[in-house]
């Protein structure tokens, strides 16, 4: 389908600047651009909307312009924001954009120049304040400014807003004008927050360079509950790098999206046909429980995040949390398995003391006597590692540690504990 009602099909569209953008799209290539404040070290999942915007631009033929904030992001956007970031130094934001960088590039194809990644403190940088207020300020008015709803709302609050924040509008106009000139960038894509900011940029181009540029904003993405996308329950970011959030980790967040989400969740982040994500939205409507429709989400988010071995780590991970082996597992992974679950530490001696399952049961306190331990042992109900004892004088040592960190013990289908030594 034309990459218009694709868009809106999948639930990109929350508004857009010219009703004549479907025909746009349609008739000619463009570039477009949607732009990103390195004020972490990762991109997140909440970043997810805007970069599989640009993934279905460039699907469709279009180039697609990642933009760094190099220099805006040592100010901040206070668009959606209720107080003012705290600012970072030079270094980190350098920091931050080189390791964002990479991560751009399991999504886009920038070979050829089939897409951009820039940095705005290129361009920046060379700007004294005075050429910029002279070349950039003067074609703003204090009024329309103030009437913008990022503005409106900061300065009806007890915070207030800056002058550093309050001139976050001009620079980000101008980075739409300089990717205009530099680029021939005709399109801003945005959250729907950016509405401003982006119509902004939109009026730079039109009184400088007489010319059309058009702008789309996506739809604040939040699940069945309001919470944020991206946001875990205890209310931590869900990250694309895997040293802050495991793959295991990252396939979780999906795989227990509810049944009232998975579909939208489809449309959105995944680049499965049509066809398949009616299916899957039938298997949600007749067979919730088999949870197709979140194995699959869970499956080709994570591919396309963290690759084929990622994907690989994280469904071995999932599938021991249901019984299977637990083998070849890095320590991290399985602590980030069992994070949640109740655990006991012992003594690193006790592992060469002789102890058995019996003993192991009663000191990790998951039996509640040593006549309580041996029943659950002769009832075929304790497994370590995930198999099942059938001695009670089954000997606990070394070997039975997992990537040489802790010991497992599952009681009944459920009840997992998780015994360390140290």
């Amino acid at each position: 389908m034309p990459l218009y009602e694709e868009l809106a099909w999948r639930g990109f569209i929350e508004n857009k600047t010219s009703e004549e953008l479907p025909k746009i799209l349609a008739d000619g290539k463009i570039t477009a651009y949607d732009g990103f404040d390195p004020t972490a070290d990762s991109l997140h999942v909440g970043n997810l909307v805007g970069i599989m915007a640009l993934v279905h631009f460039q699907r469709h033929g279009h180039k697609p312009v990642v933009l760094m904030g190099g220099a805006t992001g040592m100010i901040g956007d206070p668009s959606g924001k209720s107080k003012e970031r705290v600012l970072l130094t030079t270094e980190a934001i350098e920091s931050n954009v080189a390791k964002q960088k990479a991560q751009f590039e399991h999504f886009l194809d920038f070979d050829g120049g089939k897409a951009l990644l820039v940095n705005n403190a290129s361009w920046f940088a060379p700007i004294t304040f005075i050429d910029f207020l002279r070349d950039v300020g003067k074609h703003f008015r204090l009024g329309e400014m103030l009437a913008k709803e990022s503005v409106k709302s900061r300065l009806n609050s007890d915070v207030g807003i800056s002058y550093t924040e309050f001139s976050y509008m001009l620079l980000q106009s101008y980075d739409f004008l300089h990717l205009h000139d530099a680029h021939g960038c005709t399109m801003q894509i945005g959250g729907s927050d950016q509405w401003g900011n982006i119509t902004a940029g939109i009026d730079l181009i039109r009184k400088l360079r007489s010319a059309q540029a058009y702008g789309l904003t996506t739809p604040l993405i939040t699940d069945s509950t309001g919470q944020k996308l991206g946001k875990t329950a205890e209310g931590e970011n869900v990250w694309l790098d895997p040293k802050r959030t495991s793959p295991y980790k990252f396939y979780q967040y999906w795989v227990n999206q509810p049944d009232s989400d998975v579909v939208r969740f489809l449309k959105l982040f995944t680049l499965l046909e049509q066809d398949e994500i009616t299916a899957l939205e039938k298997c949600v409507a007749d067979e919730p429980h088999k949870r197709e429709a979140q194995k699959r989400l869970a499956h080709v988010t994570t591919e396309m995040v963290h690759g084929a071995d990622g994907l690989a780590a994280a469904e071995k991970a999932t599938a021991i949390m249901f019984g299977g082996a637990i083998e070849d597992v890095d320590g991290d992974t399985l602590l980030d398995i069992f994070a949640d679950v109740p655990s006991a530490t012992l003594a690193p001696a006790y592992l060469d003391d002789g102890q058995t399952i019996v003993d192991l049961l009663v000191d990790s306190k998951t039996a509640k006597s040593r006549g309580d331990a041996r029943r659950r042992v002769k009832e075929g109900g304790i497994y370590l590692n995930n198999v099942r004892v059938q001695e009670e004088g089954r000997a606990i040592t070394r070997e039975d540690l997992v990537a040489d960190t802790a010991i497992v013990i599952r009681a009944g289908k459920k009840n997992y504990r998780v015994v360390r030594f140290g």
